[in-house]
């Protein structure tokens, strides 16, 4: 495996583990937060030095933050930034283990 660079640990924040994004790795799909600022290149780059592996396609997209209620009390949750990456045939990547 090549050395990873410190600052790719800057661009993919954590794993997307929902019931969606399950469905979405049957068809070689996984889902990632990562950072705000970071572009598809960065993205893609990151993706195949952390884990080793081809990426195909990378699609991004912001989840805006919802406005809850806590004990009476109105709550804004922070905006997220997704990268939905479609891998090659052949290349897999099991979130759950971590890295």
């Amino acid at each position: 495996m090549s050395t990873s660079n410190p600052r790719h640990y800057d661009v993919i924040l954590s794993p997307v583990i929902t019931e969606k994004a399950t469905m979405a790795s049957e068809h070689n799909k996984v889902m990632f937060k990562v950072a705000r600022t970071a572009t598809k290149p960065q993205i893609k780059e990151a993706i195949e030095k952390l884990f080793d592996v081809k990426v195909k396609n990378v699609n991004t997209l912001i989840r805006r933050g919802k406005v809850k209620m806590f004990k009476n009390k109105v709550g804004q949750q922070s905006d997220v930034k997704r990268a939905i990456v479609t891998l090659e045939e052949g290349h897999r990547i099991d979130v759950t283990t971590g890295l």
